[in-house]
């Protein structure tokens, strides 16, 4: 028999700061991931399955804060780091290492405010082969199939994995959640980031753009390489297959390099302008529909990301619409039918203030309107997300729901994405570009299209960038409380 996949917590030793506890999980994490491709790599070659011993040593390192208030808890405008009530609160933790600035930003205020003792040990989950061996290519060459190495080796198990913490069906048993996310819910997102984004997680900025257009990714990349050769602060652009174009290419062949990359192999090719002083910019083709959109989105969470915005288009539903309007989300009619579940329809999405204000300044100052003119150009209304994209087929039926909500515009992503953000505590907001207007004879023909195309998808990148920018500049206030509830995880 295989040994059991949950082993009893090692000992854990109290740490005294921040930076000595990442160092330690950093270890920890080091120690079990050297020792599971070791005896994996030992199998392969001899058939030798791991002792129970050895498999004792396959597991996450585990942190855990313990507050035990002397006094009132101090009081602060932040949204996280905060605790809700006294306790011992845990989390398993993976690639520390990488994570090591998210770690030390949310474990200090804790320690230096709240007064938390730092403890660090091995816990009881066990991480799974297949989130250590980095390529596969390893598993092909013992011939062994993935039957016989999970007789011997820990595997993802769905049943350990899931998002009751975030939406707020954990019931605690001992230690109170630490964070929204475990060690085997984030090493999933992060291995699904790379098979539908095309690059490494890694890459992925903590300021995402999102889009259901390809054509936006024409000119992201156009304006990353020339932020690349203008900008000293920015290291790199990453592209899907990791194809890296740095400083050492001239503008030349960096643009070769752009055109050849092969972004159709993968489903959601992801785009990264890195930066080293983290306000670097992603943007990802998610495709057309909420289904796509859920997906990417829950995966991007993980990494926990300052905000992401929607950039895309939409049908105008007013006759004073013109094609090439903006359209400003501030509420959502949510037909796309995807996240009822998780968050029923009665519930609220609320706007998040700075990102409306940062989407309106944005418009002005890329499109230099202002007054009067900025307000024909720029619509703030409520937008529907539908799952059909031929909702004008059943216009019957969707008149009178349309006509109630007073909604501007229908699109088929935004919705879901604002639920999400929502949902995972993300800030988040929609800009969308008007490119048609069914209701009233101008629809999508390819002539008009294209013409349309070719004039507004610049800006309107350039818009989301610009609001971005300013976002950048308020990160710390940006994550607002109207995100958290009553009884939150202290970590964001």
């Amino acid at each position: 028999m295989p040994p059991l996949d949950k082993i009893a917590k090692g000992p854990f030793e109290r740490v005294a700061t921040p930076a000595e506890a990442v160092g330690r999980l950093a270890q920890l994490y080091d120690q079990a991931t050297q020792a599971l491709r070791a005896a994996v790599e030992r199998f392969l070659k001899t058939r030798e399955p791991p002792s129970a011993a050895t498999r004792a040593q396959f597991r996450y390192p585990e942190l855990r804060l313990i507050y035990e208030p002397g006094a009132p808890p101090p009081t602060n405008p932040r949204a996280y780091g905060k605790f809700s009530e006294p306790g011992v609160y845990s989390v398993t933790v993976t690639q520390p290492a990488d994570f090591r600035a998210y770690l030390m930003e949310q474990i200090e205020p804790l320690v230096s405010e709240y007064g938390a003792h730092i403890e660090v040990g091995v816990g009881e989950q066990e991480i799974p082969y297949p989130y250590v061996i980095e390529s596969g290519d390893e598993l092909t060459r013992g011939g062994a199939d993935a039957a016989e190495l999970a007789r011997w080796f820990p595997i993802p198990k769905l049943a350990a994995i899931g998002d009751e913490i975030v939406d707020g069906e954990f019931v605690p048993d001992g230690d109170r959640p630490l964070a929204l996310f475990d060690a085997p819910r984030v090493d999933y997102s992060l291995r699904r980031l790379v098979h539908y984004t095309g690059s490494d997680w890694r890459a992925m900025q903590p300021w995402v753009l999102l889009t259901n257009y390809h054509r936006y990714v024409d000119q992201f990349v156009q304006w990353g390489l020339k932020q690349l050769h203008s900008d000293q602060s920015v290291e790199k652009v990453v592209l899907p297959g990791n194809v890296v174009i740095d400083r050492s290419l001239t503008p030349e062949e960096a643009e070769l390099k752009a055109m050849g990359v092969a972004w159709h192999r993968f489903q959601m090719p992801a785009y990264h302008l890195v930066r080293t002083d983290g306000r670097g910019v992603s943007l990802v083709n998610i495709g057309v529909g909420p289904a796509n959109a859920k997906n990417i989105t829950d995966h991007i969470a993980v990494l926990r990301p300052h905000c992401w915005l929607m950039v895309g288009h939409c049908a105008g539903l007013r006759q004073s619409q013109l094609i090439g309007d903006y359209v400003l989300a501030h509420a959502y009619l949510r037909r796309d039918n995807i996240l009822d579940d998780a968050v029923p329809l009665m519930m609220p999405i609320p706007a998040i203030a700075e990102v409306q204000v940062a989407l309106q300044q944005a418009v002005g100052k890329v499109t230099g309107e202002k007054g009067d003119a900025l307000k024909r150009r720029l619509r703030t209304g409520t937008v529907v997300t539908n799952d059909d994209r031929n909702w004008e087929l059943r216009w019957s039926k969707e008149r009178r729901l349309i006509n109630i909500s007073r909604a501007i515009a229908v699109d088929m992503e935004s919705a879901t994405i604002a639920t999400q953000g929502f949902r995972m505590r993300v800030p988040y907001g929609t800009l969308l570009c008007v490119s048609d207007k069914p209701l009233h004879g101008e629809i999508k023909l390819p002539g008009a299209a294209n013409a349309f195309y070719e004039r507004a998808i610049g800006e309107h990148l350039q818009i989301g960038i610009a609001a971005i920018g300013l976002l950048q500049s308020i990160d710390e206030t940006l994550h607002s409380r109207k995100l958290r509830s009553f009884d939150e995880p202290p970590f964001r």
